[in-house]
């Protein structure tokens, strides 16, 4: 008889990190301190104007002092290189994110090193990946393996000695990911894959826990998971359906159909680890703001 797995509310935990981050927040607002966070948008893609919208909607519901920066998808790299340093010498300003994809034109990886690493929120800057591949806690992880992480620890699942397995290698989830969850304290054994390992899902099949973020909708199979497995499921697809009133509905890296009955816990597309990619940047913004504190001036 198949399991009843666990499905895992990303939108309650979220709730619950947005709890404490309204506690932490009135207290540095005691102390003189508004949380600011700044979103750049250049140009006017759909999916990444939604997702500064949702960004700029929840820094306002905290209260925190957002800053929403929408330049046209004609901007030069030297002036979106010449905003950003404004937006580091803003004392108002604890968190900068620039929305990625930026348009061809700009070279995404110079914005990113031309951030102050003390408001990277994103946790991108060679300096915070530094950091975390060192475990200096001084540093900022990226939101959505953080949100990751939140998410296994609020599900109550063992992560200490447990092996992991992580479907994708990029630098926003996967590589960073891996780093996380091998840190001392937390304590996973780590196997990364990706689209050119050989036997795929007999490794996979292996793990306590499948992390699933390779962007393609669907991959993960029944076959690639193990029985009592837990599959936290990162990817954000995109599929055409007439049935639905946009005309496409979302879904994961993971048949959820079909991998859920063999899983203990799973979590959900839509409302699995999205809310808590929002999370984790708040709560990033709000370190930030704690951090820039205790710095001379």
């Amino acid at each position: 008889m198949p399991n009843e797995p666990k499905v895992i509310d990303g939108r309650a935990i979220a709730e619950k990190v947005y709890a404490e981050l309204r506690r932490e927040i009135t207290a540095l607002k005691a102390q003189g301190t508004t949380p600011g966070l700044a979103v750049v948008l250049v140009g006017d893609d759909p999916a990444s104007r939604a997702y500064v919208r949702s960004k700029d909607k929840m820094c306002r519901e905290l209260g925190l002092h957002s800053v929403k920066l929408e330049l046209p998808a004609d901007t030069s790299q030297p002036e979106l290189l010449a905003r950003v340093d404004e937006l580091n010498h803003d004392p108002a300003i604890h968190g900068i994110l620039v929305q990625s994809p930026p348009p061809k034109q700009i070279d995404e990886s110079a914005i990113v090193r031309a951030l102050d690493p003390a408001k990277d929120v994103d946790g991108f800057h060679p300096l915070n990946i530094a950091k975390l591949a060192l475990g200096d806690a001084s540093g900022f992880v990226p939101c959505t393996p953080l949100g990751c992480l939140r998410l296994l620890k609020e599900s109550g699942v063992a992560i200490s000695g447990a092996h992991v397995v992580v479907l994708g290698r990029s630098m926003i989830v996967g590589k960073p990911l891996a780093l996380l969850l091998m840190q001392k304290g937390i304590d996973a054994t780590v196997t990364v894959v990706h689209s050119r390992t050989r036997n795929l899902a007999e490794i996979s099949r292996a793990a306590d826990v499948v992390v699933a973020a390779i962007g393609q909708a669907g991959f993960v199979r029944a076959e690639h998971v193990r029985e009592g497995a837990v599959v936290i499921d990162v990817g954000i697809n995109r599929v055409e359906d007439g049935a639905a009133p946009r005309g496409y509905r979302l879904v994961g890296d993971v048949a959820f159909d079909e991998v859920a009955p063999k899983s203990v816990a799973i979590t959900p597309v839509p409302g699995g680890v999205g809310p808590m990619t929002i999370a984790m940047l708040m709560s990033n913004t709000v370190k930030a703001a704690k951090a820039s504190r205790t710095r001379s001036p």
